[in-house]
């Protein structure tokens, strides 16, 4: 096939490269007198349990497009990454998949030296469901001592609206209250986490009635930046510049990093960690 009709049947291309580079034999197919590496069309179509000529008419740009349904069946059965995987609806469908959640047991060592490098400026990672799984030092000295918390009450949901301590350090804790709802149901949803945040919803239904009348609101955030204060019982007064990062190939995390807003804010949050 011509570089030019290559290029015009862009997913039929990406899914010929990823049949030939898998291992007929690590499939139960014979590998004998084969003319080219890798799978067969037939063979992916079997595993896709799909019609053998139908696939053929995906690789060669004919049939029309493709449903996610059929997709998401040639994805398993070429054995595809996550990022593969999008890449795949990308090109047949023209979006990503729907995002499956994936459950965080923590952080990378990398990336946890990237919130330790942040000396000055507390810095946390946080799952779709508002679990804070990885903080550092800055951290746990302005905002909460997670490491002295049970994992499951590592929850910023949690600490708002059922931690005496952290409600009263904020400035304004109706307003801050509003903002973590809003932007919680945002991230959930984007995570595809709608369901498995449902226990929580529930159980601070039941634990603070302005949770349930915030939840009723339905208002969605991004987290974004801005400007937060604090009142700390220590350092006093202290206000950050606040930005988040989505963090790359997980969508189910988010790291957030508040910077001191001025020479004395930093002031403050070292002397709370030397």
């Amino acid at each position: 096939m011509s570089t030019s009709v290559a290029s015009d049947n862009p997913l039929g291309m990406y899914l010929r490269d990823r049949r030939t580079k898998l291992d007929p034999a690590a499939f139960g197919f014979s590998g004998a007198r084969r003319r080219t590496p890798g799978l067969r069309r037939e063979e992916v179509a079997q595993r896709a349990n799909i019609s053998a000529t139908w696939y053929t008419w995906l690789e060669q740009g004919r049939g029309g497009a493709p449903s996610a349904e059929v997709l998401d069946r040639i994805a398993r059965a070429l054995m595809l990454t996550d990022v593969e995987r999008e890449h795949l609806f990308l090109l047949g469908l023209g979006r990503p998949p729907e995002v499956r959640y994936q459950t965080a047991e923590g952080v990378t060592p990398r990336l946890q030296r990237v919130l330790d490098a942040l000396e000055l400026s507390p810095a946390l990672v946080k799952t779709a469901t508002w679990d804070v799984i990885a903080w550092n030092r800055a951290a746990a000295a302005v905002l909460t001592d997670y490491g002295s918390l049970p994992p499951e009450q590592r929850n910023i949901l949690r600490l708002i609206f059922c931690d005496a301590r952290v409600r009263a350090a904020q400035f304004d804790w109706d307003s801050v209250a509003r903002f973590v709802v809003a932007a919680f149901r945002a991230d959930a949803a984007r995570a595809g986490a709608v369901a498995r945040v449902g226990a929580l919803v529930d159980e601070l239904c039941r634990l603070s009635p302005e949770f349930e009348a915030m939840w009723r609101d339905n208002d969605v955030r991004n987290y974004g930046e801005g400007v937060k204060r604090l009142r700390h019982p220590i350092a006093g007064p202290i206000a950050f510049e606040y930005s988040a990062f989505a963090v790359d190939g997980r969508p189910d995390l988010g790291m957030v990093v508040y910077n001191p807003a001025t020479a004395a804010d930093a002031s403050r949050v070292r002397s709370l960690i030397i």
